[in-house]
């Protein structure tokens, strides 16, 4: 279903949080789900993967996740402030230990030129740890490339977060 990257990131994902008995749930708004998907695409993923968010529109990231709306409004839903206040929620929202958020402009269209499309924005938390942040710029990629491209980078942080 996957390519073979992704399907191996998410196998070496559940692998590695099963060894050190850690839970995992995402926050994915221009991911639809699809870290999630790549996650429980693997058998055995129950292990390990708790819950999905799917706050795609900036309602449902403020009413799941309390998001503040003048967050959003102020610095925009693809921004460092909001993938960090949707990994932070998300964790304390679930019985996870890890977290990911992403957000961002997947296109064709809704880039601007301080945000073109493929900018994307993702943050990992971790139980008494820090947030991290990750800006990416996909550059000339189409919507399915810059999805698959976010999916892969979202695996490997929360890899990076197990470990």
């Amino acid at each position: 279903m996957f390519p073979f990257e992704i399907d191996a990131l998410a196998r070496l994902l559940i692998d590695e949080a099963r060894q050190r008995h850690v839970r995992v749930v995402t926050a994915e708004s221009c991911t639809g789900g699809l870290v999630a998907a790549a996650i429980t695409a693997i058998p055995g993923s129950s292990d390990v993967f708790e819950r999905g968010f799917v706050t795609y529109s900036n309602r449902s990231k403020e009413e799941m996740l309390g998001v503040p709306g003048d967050l959003i409004a102020d610095l925009g839903a693809v921004s460092e402030g909001v993938a960090r206040m949707m990994a932070e929620a998300a964790l304390e929202a679930s019985n996870a230990h890890i977290a990911v958020a992403i957000t961002g402009i997947a296109g064709p269209d809704g880039g601007t030129p301080m945000k073109p499309v493929g900018t994307v924005h993702f943050a990992t938390a971790r139980s008494n740890g820090p947030i991290e942040h990750r800006l990416e710029n996909f550059d000339d990629m189409s919507r399915d490339e810059v999805r698959m491209a976010a999916v892969r980078v979202a695996l490997e942080m929360l890899r990076e977060r197990v470990n």
